[in-house]
């Protein structure tokens, strides 16, 4: 899953980046408002992370206009505003959630793997496809009850399909939500990770479909 982290204080922004791509997030930096907007409105992010105090443009501005041009990933909101009337504002402008400096960098980890879920329509932490589970609080993948050990990438590749079954995805999708904007698409490093997963967690699971991309099944499914 890849996320926005826009926030303007250069070491909290590396740490909430270091502990992000621990999680197992892709995760692209912008440091203003006005670089955070256009990042945001060009590429395609499973969720943003914004700060509402920010130079050029502030958080507000740069909701508001994602949600007015049709930007509809979720976004966690930071703030040092602690006040009812500007978490209202940040509601308002479209924040799907919110949290207050100080705050715990692990409870970041939580509350955006909980909203990226909910927008894929997941209502509970655990995903699971035939054999395979995926418990998006914990990062654990097992398959028939046995722990997969899986590299950060594998993680990423594999979550995306779990949060989406069923449909196919196409390799541009898949390099877009699983790696940052500095990816060079025109290696072959995804179909490696993909021969990777697929020794891991079955090689059924994850189809190719000719000429479209890849669909997560049931080992059984068409």
């Amino acid at each position: 899953m890849r996320i926005l982290v826009v926030e303007d204080e250069p070491a909290l922004a590396l740490r909430l980046q270091q502990t992000l791509e621990a999680a197992g997030f892709a995760v692209d930096l912008a440091y203003d408002g006005e670089d955070g907007w256009h990042l945001g409105d060009t590429e395609p992010y499973d969720a943003a992370v914004l700060d509402l105090g920010l130079p050029k443009l502030d958080g507000v501005g740069v909701l508001g206009r994602w949600r007015e041009s049709g930007r509809t990933m979720p976004v966690l909101v930071l703030t040092a505003r602690g006040r009812w009337s500007d978490k209202m504002a940040g509601f308002n402008a479209g924040a799907d959630d919110y949290l207050t400096k100080p705050f715990e960098l692990e409870e970041v980890v939580y509350r955006l793997r909980a909203l990226i879920r909910r927008a894929a329509g997941h209502a509970q932490p655990e995903l699971a496809c035939g054999p395979v589970r995926l418990d998006t609080n914990s990062g654990r993948v097992s398959v028939d009850g046995q722990t997969v050990q899986l590299t950060a990438q594998e993680f990423r590749i594999l979550a995306y399909f779990m949060h989406h079954p069923g449909r196919v995805v196409s390799r541009t999708e898949l390099t877009e939500h699983v790696y940052d904007r500095h990816f060079d698409n025109d290696s072959n490093v995804l179909e490696v990770m993909l021969g990777r997963i697929r020794k891991k967690v079955g090689a059924e699971l994850i189809r190719t479909v000719r000429g479209q991309g890849y669909r997560l099944a049931e080992p059984d499914a068409p």
